[in-house]
């Protein structure tokens, strides 16, 4: 196999987007839509790279970083004016060149292997991915020979009664010989009516010249779909959704309505593991084996170990290890790790809390800042009291304590190993091992005092 180059054309403005994202930034399944261009391109370990931006050229470099070489076009004069802008990248190298759009996300890299083998096969100077539509209207139509090679590409306005009735088009997606590419360019013209100048042109100069033009079908054309305005954001969303979640089950995950369930590109999922309706899985989420998520979880780079139970339950930037339950409702904020075979309950909110081994916090609890250990338990409506308005104290429970249910817990303070805390307390000072902590008043009962307070009469009937 020749060496591989690709040029992404990114630079138009997408208007009909109608935003202020830049159109390629836009995300499908948690990654702007250039992003997945790029990735498949790195996926099929092509050599050189070059994304040619215009408009929100900086926001677009932020995303893909060096990974790739960038090109500017400043006046967007067509897409052979696009491709002529990376021309400097691409002198002097032999080999073949891919065409593609940042606009264009759904391109699987087993597609673009295929229409990379076959272009090489056929020893073609150029190869147009194309596609059969049911409603092929507004689109290039593919003319030709009986040979199956290319004769040229007649846009649907040029086109006669029997050109519109064929259902191939042309995607707009090539490999081409990068050296007949290049001299190709060097001769397109921008004699139209827009004035601009086409990389279609390309194939017609090389057809002209004698060269072998041949076209690839692509097995699912829904893959060429390009995004153009919310609308078909919408539906390459859909199939990305459907594309993943089928991915999965295909590894051993039982997914139970993949309609209702939202699975980003790039999160990992175990065998065996059981995803529930109504479940967002987002960025680089990892979810172990043997698990069970949702119904309606929402985890957004969380790492999950094996057999973990979470459910109606928000997590951000946190690790979960082995046996651990969570939810419902729970809420546990970046920056915490919860340990194996603890309990996190309902209505529990963490926040950069490490949480030992077999812990339980099983309700209505805030824990913020601390570091608890193995085997503790969390009574009802504890709360680490971590803030003082400037500056996050953190909480110490050590191994096998108990803390009692409203405990306030003021920051900083550190409860000793097999420690209690008797309910109701707010503990301000330093807890020391196997001691009794209580820190509340002294009830007092005043008899007969009750029976010298106004009370509300009852009206009866």
């Amino acid at each position: 196999m020749s060496k591989i180059h690709a040029v992404v054309l990114a630079a138009g403005q997408g208007t009909r987007m109608k935003s202020k994202l830049y159109k390629v930034l836009h995300p499908v399944c948690g990654k702007p839509m250039v992003q997945h261009v790029v990735d498949t391109l790195d996926a099929m370990r092509v050599e050189d790279v070059v994304v040619v931006v215009g408009h929100g050229a900086d926001a677009v470099r932020a995303a893909l970083g060096d990974r790739v070489a960038y090109a500017l076009q400043q006046e967007q004069l067509g897409t052979a004016h696009a491709v002529q802008q990376a021309v400097p990248f691409l002198q002097g190298k032999q080999g073949t060149t891919f065409i593609l759009y940042g606009d264009v996300p759904l391109l699987s890299s087993e597609t673009l292997t295929a229409l990379l083998q076959y272009h090489e096969q056929q020893q073609a100077a150029a190869t147009v991915l194309t596609a059969k539509l049911p409603d092929p209207t507004g689109y290039g139509r593919m003319i030709r020979n009986e040979a199956g090679e290319v004769m040229r590409i007649v846009e649907h306005k040029d086109a006669s009664p029997e050109e519109r009735a064929i259902r191939e088009i042309n995607t707009g997606i090539y490999c081409f010989d990068n050296q007949k590419l290049l001299k190709s360019l060097s001769q397109v013209k921008n004699d139209n009516a827009q004035g601009e100048y086409y990389v279609t042109d390309c194939v017609g100069i090389l057809r002209e010249a004698g060269e072998k033009v041949v076209a690839y079908e692509a097995v699912d054309p829904e893959e060429t779909m390009g995004v153009n305005d919310r609308v078909q954001l919408s539906e390459a969303e859909a199939y990305m959704r459907r594309r993943i979640a089928v991915r999965h089950m295909k590894n051993g995950v039982t997914i139970i309505d993949p309609a209702s369930t939202y699975i980003d590109a790039d999160v990992t999922i175990g065998q065996d593991t059981v995803i529930l309706p109504g479940t967002h899985l987002r960025g680089r989420t990892s979810i172990g084996a043997d698990c069970v998520i949702g119904p309606q979880a929402n985890l957004t780079d969380v790492q999950v170990g094996d057999g973990v139970e979470i459910s109606y339950s928000v997590l951000t930037e946190s690790q979960v290890a082995d046996k651990a339950t969570i939810g419902p409702f729970a809420y546990v904020r970046p920056g915490s790790e919860i340990g194996t075979h603890v309990k996190i309950g309902d209505f529990v909110e963490l926040k950069n809390a490490k949480i030992g081994k077999g812990t339980k916090v099983p309700h209505l609890s805030y824990v913020g800042d601390a570091e608890i250990g193995e085997g503790v338990n969390i009574g009802c409506g504890t709360i680490t009291v971590n803030y003082d308005g400037a500056v996050k104290h953190k909480t110490i429970v050590g191994d096998g304590s108990f803390i009692g249910c409203n405990t306030n817990l003021v920051a900083p303070v550190t409860v000793g190993r097999n420690a209690y805390v008797a309910a109701g307390s707010t503990i301000n000072q330093n807890v020391p091992d196997d001691a009794l902590a209580i820190a509340r008043e002294r009830q007092v009962n005043k008899l007969g005092y009750a029976n010298k307070l106004p009370r509300k009469q009852v009206k009866k009937d």
